[in-house]
């Protein structure tokens, strides 16, 4: 499987490769119509590291079940320990949002932040293999993007609980100053990655 995985790995990299389709069956397992083969949740979510798409179709009724996999995949992987990414606030926050006037509106806005955060990872990445020069240990600045990461998860959250469903009218004033708040902190990111990509290399 690993070998298959990698190899669909780099079709989907170029855009050629149409989705994998796997199969869901009764018993629960799933079958990669492409390799021929059963696989896992853990082989699925490879597949997404190494940007490969698929889609689960329900083997019984056709289905398209690719939603309720993934957060499967989300799931398991939150249940390992020392790989969880959804901290315990941001959680109860989102399942508030269900059933609400703002349940249409999250989606996208969700989408459009980790595109933005997938991009800012991006630039850090390249900056710290730009200053590293691919040698060990890591340069004296790898605090500051490992900082980085971390106020950008905050600024996520901020940025979430702008979009409270219970909150009243009369915290206009104050959601504007926290927008401002989270403007400041945008451009404050968009600075230190600026100064950190023109930083020369240490010796």
């Amino acid at each position: 499987m690993a070998g298959s995985t990698a190899t669909t790995g780099a079709q989907g990299a170029e855009g050629a490769a149409p989705p994998v389709v796997v199969k869901k069956y009764a018993n629960r397992r799933l079958y990669n119509t492409e390799a021929s083969s059963y696989v896992t949740l853990d082989d699925l979510a490879k597949m997404v590291r190494l940007g490969r798409d698929f889609v689960v179709y329900d083997a019984k009724t056709g289905d398209d079940i690719t939603r309720s996999v993934l957060t499967q995949i989300i799931v398991e992987a939150e249940s390992k320990e020392g790989q969880s990414l959804l901290p315990t606030p941001f959680l109860r926050q989102l399942i508030g949002y269900y059933g609400g006037n703002l349940q249409g509106l999250v989606p996208r806005y969700l989408e459009f932040a980790m595109a933005s955060f997938g991009r800012q990872q991006d630039q850090m990445r390249r900056t710290m293999e730009q200053t590293m020069g691919g040698l060990i240990p890591f340069p004296a600045n790898f605090g500051n993007l490992e900082e980085l990461g971390k106020q950008n998860m905050a600024m996520m959250e901020r940025a979430m609980t702008l979009f409270a469903p219970f909150a009243r009218r009369d915290d206009a004033a104050e959601g504007g100053s926290d927008r401002e708040a989270m403007r400041a902190e945008i451009e404050a990111l968009r600075q230190e990655l600026a100064r950190l990509k023109g930083k020369p290399p240490k010796d």
